[in-house]
């Protein structure tokens, strides 16, 4: 009878280990330059907002610097890239937004960027659900648009951040320095 007990509680322990497993692997990370860094993996992340009562959802995975060339290294220019790591960053907006005078429908979307050394190229595309962006197709591509990289100060991790400009103007910022 002893035997079954141990073995039952064994069971019941590795049960709630796998749990817990699960649950770290579903934690998100709002800031992730603030965190203690301890980890060479890219860590998922998001930025939220509520402005003028719609909700701008941002997921993806943050990679970290770490010593490396990004931009025309682990990054190459002129090329599509997910914006983050792993999975196609996603951006979900609440309800319909105005993005270089085109209405994007409220909904899930993949956000991509052709970074360059002078001007990047960035994407909102209708196939939200993408590894990486070897399934990238630009027929699926809602809006695209240029904009002018600024320099900012160095961070180890990529950041996004969604500002108010004003009551009709919201900015998304992408921090990553290298």
């Amino acid at each position: 009878m002893k035997k079954k007990f141990y073995f039952l509680l064994l069971i019941v322990a590795t049960a709630f280990a796998v749990k817990a497993q699960e649950q770290k692997k579903e934690e998100v990370c709002y800031n992730p330059n603030l965190v203690k860094d301890t980890s060479k993996k890219s860590i998922k992340s998001m930025a939220f907002a509520v402005i003028n009562g719609d909700s701008i959802k941002i997921n993806y995975h943050s990679p970290g610097v770490r010593k490396r060339i990004v931009w025309g290294g682990l990054v190459p220019y002129d090329e599509v890239w997910v914006t983050g790591a792993h999975d196609a960053t996603t951006i979900e907006f609440g309800k319909v937004v105005v993005i270089e005078d085109k209405q994007i429908p409220a909904g899930k979307y993949a956000f991509f960027t052709i970074p360059d050394k002078n001007e990047w190229g960035r994407i909102i595309n209708k196939q939200w659900k993408q590894h990486l962006a070897t399934e990238y197709d630009e027929k699926a591509d809602e809006v695209r648009v240029k904009v002018k990289p600024n320099k900012n100060n160095q961070t180890e991790r990529l950041q996004y951040f969604i500002e108010p400009v004003n009551a009709s103007v919201n900015k998304l910022y992408i921090t990553l320095k290298a």
